[in-house]
Protein backbone atom coordinates (compact mmCIF):
# COMPACT_ATOMS: atom_id res chain seq x y z
CA UNK A 1 0.00 0.00 0.00
CA UNK A 2 2.78 2.36 0.80
CA UNK A 3 4.62 1.69 -2.85
CA UNK A 4 1.65 2.85 -4.50
CA UNK A 5 1.09 5.94 -2.01
CA UNK A 6 4.77 6.54 -2.81
CA UNK A 7 4.35 5.92 -6.39
CA UNK A 8 1.65 8.59 -6.99
CA UNK A 9 3.24 11.22 -4.63
CA UNK A 10 6.42 10.77 -6.86
CA UNK A 11 3.97 11.23 -10.17
CA UNK A 12 1.80 14.71 -8.75
CA UNK A 13 5.26 15.82 -8.25
CA UNK A 14 6.52 15.43 -11.52
CA UNK A 15 3.45 16.48 -12.96
CA UNK A 16 2.93 19.30 -10.68
CA UNK A 17 7.06 20.45 -11.74
CA UNK A 18 6.34 19.98 -15.78
CA UNK A 19 3.06 22.23 -15.14
CA UNK A 20 5.32 24.93 -13.28
CA UNK A 21 7.62 24.50 -16.54
CA UNK A 22 5.18 24.97 -18.76
CA UNK A 23 3.23 28.02 -17.03
CA UNK A 24 6.88 29.65 -16.94
CA UNK A 25 7.62 29.33 -20.67
CA UNK A 26 8.23 32.53 -22.42
CA UNK A 27 5.75 31.94 -24.87
CA UNK A 28 2.96 31.52 -22.01
CA UNK A 29 3.74 34.03 -20.19
CA UNK A 30 3.27 36.12 -23.68
CA UNK A 31 0.17 34.71 -24.68
CA UNK A 32 -0.78 35.97 -20.63
CA UNK A 33 0.56 39.25 -21.30
CA UNK A 34 -1.29 39.84 -24.69
CA UNK A 35 -4.50 38.58 -23.32
CA UNK A 36 -4.42 41.74 -20.68
CA UNK A 37 -3.34 43.92 -22.87
CA UNK A 38 -5.86 42.86 -25.31
CA UNK A 39 -8.60 42.88 -22.43
CA UNK A 40 -7.22 46.69 -21.44
CA UNK A 41 -6.84 47.42 -25.35
CA UNK A 42 -10.77 46.42 -25.92
CA UNK A 43 -12.02 49.37 -23.18
CA UNK A 44 -10.08 52.04 -25.21
CA UNK A 45 -11.55 50.72 -28.43
CA UNK A 46 -15.21 50.67 -27.15
CA UNK A 47 -15.12 53.75 -25.10
CA UNK A 48 -13.85 55.18 -28.63
CA UNK A 49 -16.60 53.73 -30.31
CA UNK A 50 -19.13 54.31 -27.35
CA UNK A 51 -17.80 57.91 -27.13
CA UNK A 52 -16.42 59.91 -29.83
CA UNK A 53 -17.55 57.53 -33.15
CA UNK A 54 -21.60 57.02 -32.36
CA UNK A 55 -22.18 60.37 -31.31
CA UNK A 56 -20.44 61.53 -34.51
CA UNK A 57 -22.66 59.36 -36.38
CA UNK A 58 -25.65 60.42 -34.76
CA UNK A 59 -24.64 64.18 -35.99
CA UNK A 60 -23.86 63.19 -39.22
CA UNK A 61 -27.45 61.05 -39.25
CA UNK A 62 -29.52 63.18 -37.63
CA UNK A 63 -29.78 62.59 -34.16
CA UNK A 64 -29.69 58.51 -34.70
CA UNK A 65 -28.95 56.86 -31.18
CA UNK A 66 -27.99 53.06 -32.97
CA UNK A 67 -28.47 51.66 -29.33
CA UNK A 68 -32.12 52.71 -29.12
CA UNK A 69 -32.40 50.91 -32.16
CA UNK A 70 -34.68 47.87 -31.70
CA UNK A 71 -37.98 45.90 -32.94
CA UNK A 72 -39.82 44.69 -29.88
CA UNK A 73 -40.96 40.98 -30.87
CA UNK A 74 -43.91 41.20 -28.76
CA UNK A 75 -45.59 43.76 -30.54
CA UNK A 76 -45.66 46.19 -27.92
CA UNK A 77 -44.25 49.51 -28.18
CA UNK A 78 -41.49 51.56 -25.98
CA UNK A 79 -39.78 54.58 -26.20
CA UNK A 80 -36.56 53.11 -25.29
CA UNK A 81 -34.49 49.55 -24.85
CA UNK A 82 -34.02 50.19 -21.54
CA UNK A 83 -37.92 51.14 -21.40
CA UNK A 84 -38.88 47.71 -23.06
CA UNK A 85 -35.86 45.77 -20.91
CA UNK A 86 -37.74 46.78 -17.94
CA UNK A 87 -40.93 45.96 -19.15
CA UNK A 88 -39.18 42.18 -19.42
CA UNK A 89 -40.50 42.42 -23.59
CA UNK A 90 -37.90 40.38 -26.11
CA UNK A 91 -36.22 42.77 -27.81
CA UNK A 92 -34.25 42.02 -30.66
CA UNK A 93 -31.36 45.05 -30.91
CA UNK A 94 -29.91 45.71 -33.92
CA UNK A 95 -28.39 49.41 -32.67
CA UNK A 96 -26.07 47.62 -30.25
CA UNK A 97 -25.24 45.07 -33.07
CA UNK A 98 -24.22 47.77 -35.36
CA UNK A 99 -22.11 49.08 -32.84
CA UNK A 100 -20.33 45.91 -32.25
CA UNK A 101 -19.92 45.94 -35.81
CA UNK A 102 -18.44 49.16 -35.96
CA UNK A 103 -16.34 48.35 -32.52
CA UNK A 104 -14.82 45.29 -34.58
CA UNK A 105 -14.17 47.10 -37.48
CA UNK A 106 -12.11 49.74 -35.70
CA UNK A 107 -10.32 46.84 -33.36
CA UNK A 108 -9.35 45.44 -36.64
CA UNK A 109 -7.95 48.54 -38.18
CA UNK A 110 -6.15 49.46 -34.89
CA UNK A 111 -4.55 46.36 -35.08
CA UNK A 112 -4.05 46.06 -38.33
CA UNK A 113 -2.19 49.55 -38.58
CA UNK A 114 0.22 48.36 -35.48
CA UNK A 115 0.82 45.52 -36.57
CA UNK A 116 1.79 47.08 -40.15
CA UNK A 117 4.52 49.56 -37.79
CA UNK A 118 6.08 46.78 -36.15
CA UNK A 119 6.72 45.09 -39.38
CA UNK A 120 8.18 48.02 -41.26
CA UNK A 121 10.44 48.95 -37.85
CA UNK A 122 11.85 45.18 -37.79
CA UNK A 123 12.53 45.66 -41.29
CA UNK A 124 14.30 48.64 -40.79
CA UNK A 125 16.53 46.79 -38.14
CA UNK A 126 16.47 43.59 -40.06
CA UNK A 127 18.13 45.75 -43.31
CA UNK A 128 20.01 47.70 -41.37
CA UNK A 129 22.03 44.43 -39.99
CA UNK A 130 24.79 43.61 -42.42
CA UNK A 131 25.60 39.92 -42.76
CA UNK A 132 28.82 39.05 -41.63
CA UNK A 133 31.15 37.86 -44.11
CA UNK A 134 31.47 34.05 -44.15
CA UNK A 135 33.58 32.73 -42.57
CA UNK A 136 33.42 28.76 -43.33
CA UNK A 137 33.94 27.13 -46.88
CA UNK A 138 32.63 23.43 -48.12
CA UNK A 139 35.46 20.90 -48.87
CA UNK A 140 35.12 19.72 -52.74
CA UNK A 141 36.05 16.43 -51.82
CA UNK A 142 34.63 15.29 -48.86
CA UNK A 143 31.87 18.03 -47.95
CA UNK A 144 33.37 19.57 -44.93
CA UNK A 145 32.66 22.41 -43.01
CA UNK A 146 36.35 24.04 -42.91
CA UNK A 147 37.96 27.28 -42.50
CA UNK A 148 37.62 29.54 -45.21
CA UNK A 149 41.24 30.37 -45.30
CA UNK A 150 42.76 27.12 -45.18
CA UNK A 151 44.43 25.46 -48.30
CA UNK A 152 44.22 22.28 -47.07
CA UNK A 153 41.06 20.29 -45.86
CA UNK A 154 42.22 18.44 -42.10
CA UNK A 155 39.22 16.18 -43.02
CA UNK A 156 40.39 14.14 -46.22
CA UNK A 157 43.72 16.60 -46.43
CA UNK A 158 43.20 17.21 -50.21
CA UNK A 159 44.58 20.68 -51.43
CA UNK A 160 41.98 23.11 -51.91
Amino acid sequence: MTEKIKKATAKSKGLAGEFREFIMRGNVMDMAVGVIIGGAFQKIISSLVDDIIMPLISVLTGGIDFNNKFVVLDGGSYATLEAAKEAGAATLNYGTFITVVINFILMALVIFFLVKTMNNISNKFAKEEAEAPATTKICPRCKSEINIEATRCPHCTSEL
